[in-house]
């Protein structure tokens, strides 16, 4: 459907994602101005001749040529002038040790600020070339911040999720959109949402930047994950891509949001015996599953990064508001929060607990043994209330939510901190200072 608002627009970049960009912003009857280095790449984007090989481009191209909306050059200056919106679509070619080459991109910003200073008319900037978290700032930093704060121009960064072979596809209908702002609070003005971000996510400059990152490193876990499972099935005589098939099928908890939240490190009478159980097995049979074999490891070293966060504190009275893997039960096999306990106490911290899902009296079995093991004394340690291990604490770990958080309002007081384990906003509103593990 064309834009209510059509813009001109100039994009810097005439490669992947600046050819397919063009192209579907075009279809939407914006004017675009394509700028490019190279001379033979703009002659013939110009004539409506895709760059890349990409289903549907060239034909847009040749649409938009044919209806005048269409031009390029390799003067940086005339495309601003052209245009009130540009779009940075260069490339940020990896260099020795994955790190990223940004001279293109640093280039072109010099190149479109000079332009808006000579024009002096207001400008929207929309990066969409992958840098990585903090480069946006930096760059505006270098190159921006004056015509920032005269009003001038506003900058914005737009991830791309675009997949070969399916690129015009996934930018009409977006899987995801997200736009970056300065301070993560909505666009200033509606450029960047009338372009790039159909129903968009707005986060902050850095986290528009890890977005794409962390959407890519997912993807390229799920194909490690996929093929180290099925290498394991293979060894095993099963059939590998039925078994991944069947795992998509459960939506609940597999496909899902359900464990896709940073927080606790993860614990339980089944997740870390059978992580280690099929990762054991995999090294007695010689199947070499690198992946899988460093989870264990992640989730340890999750666990350090937290114990390191609670000993900077130059505390020693410590309290947790939770003890069992997770909240609404009494087990308390592989929990994290044991672990820091268990660390805490011998390290010769005073340590106050408060969990209303555990009751001494009815541990049985193997939950019994395991804190009989670790914790013999815990009944020593554990409070009748929230409040009193708040009261009694200079640190408080909020392994659950497993209160009222209005009914601390009394006990939590300046000169305490409270480390949010889980996203529990109503924490912030009280009287202490405060942090999460993971924001």
């Amino acid at each position: 459907m064309p834009s209510a608002h059509p813009h001109h627009v100039s994009i810097f970049g005439l490669g992947y994602v600046g050819a397919v960009t063009a192209g579907c912003l075009a279809e939407l009857g914006h004017h675009i101005i394509g700028a490019d280095v190279q001379q033979a790449k703009v002659d013939a984007f110009k004539a409506g001749i895709s760059p890349i090989i990409e289903p549907e481009l060239e034909s847009l191209l040749q649409t938009a040529k044919r209806e005048g909306r269409l031009d390029a050059t390799t003067d940086a200056t005339a495309a601003v002038k052209a245009s009130q919106i540009s779009i940075i679509c260069v490339g940020t070619p990896s260099q020795a040790a994955g790190r990223l080459n940004l001279d293109f991109v640093r280039k072109v910003t010099a190149q479109i600020a000079a332009a808006i200073r000579e024009k002096n008319q207001p400008h929207t900037i929309l990066f969409r070339s992958t840098m990585l978290p903090g480069s946006t700032r930096a760059i505006v930093g270098v190159f921006l911040a004056d015509l920032i704060k005269s009003g001038l121009l506003h900058v914005y960064y737009c991830p791309e999720f675009l997949r070969e072979g399916t690129a015009v596809r996934d930018f009409r209908d977006p899987s995801l959109a997200a736009v970056g702002t300065h301070d993560g609070k909505a666009p200033a003005t509606t450029e960047a949402l009338d372009l790039l971000g159909f129903n968009a996510q707005i986060l902050a400059w850095e986290g528009a930047e890890l977005l794409k990152y962390a959407c890519n490193y997912f993807h390229a876990l799920k194909v490690g994950f996929a093929n180290e499972i099925g290498r394991m099935a293979k060894h095993l005589g099963v059939d590998g891509a039925r078994v991944m098939d069947v795992v998509c099928h459960d939506e609940r908890l597999n496909i899902s949001r359900y464990y896709m939240k940073p927080g606790n490190p993860f614990g339980g009478s089944c997740l870390p015996k059978d992580v280690n159980a099929l990762s054991g097995l995999a090294r007695i049979e010689g199947v070499n599953l690198p992946l899988l074999d460093h989870v264990m490891e992640s989730n340890h070293a999750h666990l350090d990064a937290l114990l390191d966060q609670i000993t900077r504190k130059d505390a020693r009275r410590i309290g947790l508001l939770g003890l069992a893997f997770k909240a609404d039960t009494d087990d308390m096999r592989g929990s994290a929060m044991v672990a820091i306990a268990e660390t805490l106490l011998g390290r010769g911290y005073q340590l106050r607990i408060y969990d209303p899902s555990i009751n001494l009296t009815r541990l049985i079995g193997a939950n019994e043994a395991e804190i009989q093991r670790r914790m013999p004394h815990l009944a020593q340690l554990l409070c009748a209330t929230a409040e009193e291990v708040v009261r009694e604490s200079d640190v408080i770990i909020a392994s659950q939510k497993c209160v009222n958080v209005e009914s601390l309002r009394d006990v939590a007081g300046a000169g305490k901190w409270v480390i949010d384990m889980n996203g529990w906003p109503e924490l912030k509103a009280l009287p202490w200072s405060y942090e999460g593990i993971c924001w």
